[in-house]
C-alpha cells in the first residue's frame, strides 16, 4: 500500500469512527440534518410507492428541514454497482447516493464489499418499538449486523377474481392443471424482474423434496440436481402458458392490467395487500382477491441502508428513523396508501399470511443465469 493509499485509508477509518460515536447524540444528528438534501435510491416502478415518498418527503421538510429527493430505480443492483465503482476510485466521502431501498441478494453485495454505513440501526430512536418477532436482524439467512434497517413486509402471493376463478389453486402443482385446463391463462414476470425472479425461488422451493441446500450457498449444491424440480416444472407450463411461453409481463403491475382485462387468471405481487389497495384506486374490480398457497408465501423484509460514502449521513439517518416511525409506518400500512405490512406493532395490523423463508441470496443469480439460458430468448 502506498502512502496515498495509507492517508486515504486513516482518514475513512477516523470518518467512521467520528460517525459512530455521534449516534449517541440524536439532538446533534437532527442538527446536522438541517438543509441537507437526501439522494434515495429506491425502485420507482410503483404509483403508490412513490406518492408515499413523496408525503414523507413533505413531512421531512417540515419537521427536519431535510430534503428527500427520490432517486427512482428499475433495479437497485444498478445503484450497487455505482457505489462499487465509486469505491475502486476511492471516492470516499461526496458519494452520490445517501439511501438505498435494498434486501437480499443487493444487502449481501453490499456487505461483502463494505459499501455501508454502520452499524447504525439499534442507535436509532425508532428500532425501540420494531416488532421482534419479525427476522428484521436477518436478510435471506445473512445477518443484518446492524447494517440495514427493517422497513417492511413483503410476501409473494397471487390475485384472483372471485367472479371468474371462484377456487384458485392451492399449490403450484394446481397451478399447472389450471394452466393446462385454461390455456393461455397463467403467467409470471420475466426473470431477471423481481417478481419473476421470486417466482422461480418460490416454486423450486415447494416443489423440492429437500429445501436444506437452497438455504445454503448455491456453489455448495450440485445446482443440476438441485434445480431438476423447477426446469421440468416450468417446460410444462409454458407449453400452456401466456403467449406459449415466449414473451412475459414485465412486472407485477403488468399482471394486474392482464387480470383486469380478462387475459389471465391469476396476478402476482410481492405485497399481501396489494389487491385491497387496487380495488380502492380502480386498478383491479372489487371481486379481486389475494391468496397464498398452502405451504406458504415467499416471505422477506425489505431494509433501507446508507452507503459507506453518503454526502448527508445525519439526513439519512433523521429520514430512515421517520420512515420507522409509527406514523409512518402505519400510513405505509394502510391500503389507501401503499398497504405494505409494517415492522412496528400497530394496533389495527392485519395478519400475515403463513411464511416460506427466503433462500440463500446466492439462488437468486444461479437461478437467472439458467432461467435467461433456457427461456430467455
Amino acid at each position: 500500500m502506498n502512502l496515498k493509499s495509507i492517508v486515504a485509508a486513516c482518514a475513512l477509518a477516523f470518518t467512521s469512527a467520528v460517525s459512530a460515536a455521534d449516534l449517541s447524540n440524536w439532538e446533534k444528528i437532527e442538527e446536522g440534518a438541517q438543509g441537507q438534501t437526501v439522494y434515495f435510491n429506491a425502485w420507482g416502478g410503483s404509483q403508490e410507492i412513490n406518492a408515499y415518498l413523496r408525503w414523507a418527503g413533505d413531512e421531512l421538510k417540515k419537521r427536519y428541514g431535510v430534503t428527500l429527493q427520490h432517486v427512482k430505480v428499475s433495479d437497485i443492483a444498478e445503484t450497487v454497482n455505482r457505489l462499487v465503482a465509486e469505491k475502486a476510485a476511492g471516492k470516499n466521502k461526496g458519494g452520490s447516493v445517501d439511501m438505498v431501498w435494498i434486501n437480499g441478494e443487493n444487502f449481501k453485495s453490499m456487505k461483502s464489499n463494505d459499501l455501508l454505513f454502520g452499524p447504525f440501526v439499534e442507535s436509532l430512536p425508532s428500532w425501540s418499538i420494531v416488532d421482534k418477532s419479525l427476522p428484521v436482524k436477518e436478510d435471506f439467512t445473512e445477518p443484518t449486523n446492524g447494517l440495514e434497517a427493517p422497513w417492511g413486509v413483503g410476501q409473494l402471493v397471487f390475485i384472483h377474481d372471485e367472479k371468474t376463478l371462484a377456487n384458485p389453486p392451492a399449490s403450484f402443482n394446481e397451478m399447472l392443471s389450471l394452466a393446462k385446463a385454461f390455456p393461455g391463462k397463467i403467467t409470471y414476470p420475466k426473470p431477471p424482474a423481481f417478481h419473476g425472479t421470486s417466482f422461480l425461488k418460490a416454486a423450486l422451493l415447494e416443489l423440492s423434496m429437500d429445501t436444506a441446500p437452497l438455504y445454503k450457498p448455491a456453489d455448495q449444491a450440485d445446482f443440476n440436481e438441485v434445480t431438476a424440480p423447477l426446469w421440468k416444472y416450468l417446460d410444462e407450463l409454458h407449453a400452456v402458458a401466456w403467449r406459449k411461453g415466449k414473451q412475459f409481463p414485465a412486472a407485477s403491475a403488468e399482471t394486474m392490467q392482464l387480470l383486469d382485462d380478462g387475459e389471465l387468471l391469476l396476478a402476482i405481487t410481492f405485497n399481501p395487500n396489494a389487491a385491497e389497495t387496487a380495488v380502492k384506486n380502480g386498478t383491479l374490480a372489487p371481486s379481486a382477491k389475494a391468496f397464498a398457497f398452502d405451504k406458504g408465501a415467499l416471505s422477506n423484509i425489505h431494509f433501507m441502508g446508507i452507503p459507506w460514502n453518503a454526502n448527508a449521513k445525519e439526513g439519512a439517518l433523521v429520514a430512515v428513523n421517520f420512515l420507522m416511525s409509527e406514523e409512518a409506518q402505519a400510513r405505509k400500512a394502510n391500503s389507501d396508501y401503499w398497504g405494505d405490512p409494517a415492522v412496528v406493532k400497530l394496533s389495527d395490523s392485519k395478519p400475515l399470511f403463513k411464511s416460506q423463508p427466503e433462500p440463500h441470496p446466492s439462488w437468486q443469480g444461479a437461478l437467472e443465469q439458467e432461467w435467461l439460458k433456457r427461456y430467455g430468448q
